[in-house]
């Protein structure tokens, strides 16, 4: 368990390194930046249980660059960061909310 909860810390926060896309001139305006966060489009995601796939269905639905989890008592940083999904989760490990910062 403690093997992958770090597995996952050491995933997230690898994707947190690699570097923002350039971005294109043809973007349409009404888009967001790619990278930043969409949560609205992650929602389907809650109730389930975590794993490796869901955080990076999360990010990838969301258009985050990178993910995170947040457990229920983790000490967590409070910077917003717009380009990141958090997935939150109780206990049991179900997925409880799933918000950008």
């Amino acid at each position: 368990m403690i093997r992958s909860a770090f597995a996952i810390a050491t995933l997230a926060f690898a994707a947190g390194c690699a570097a923002p896309a350039p971005a294109s001139d043809s973007q349409p305006a009404a888009q967001a930046p790619q990278g930043q966060c969409q949560a609205d489009a992650a929602q389907s995601l809650v109730g389930q249980q975590l794993s490796s796939v869901l955080i990076e269905e999360a990010r990838k639905a969301s258009g985050a660059g990178s993910a995170r989890v947040l457990r229920p008592g983790q000490a967590i940083t409070m910077e917003f960061n717009p380009f990141r999904v958090n997935v939150e989760v109780n206990r049991r490990e179900a997925v409880t909310a799933i918000r950008c910062g």
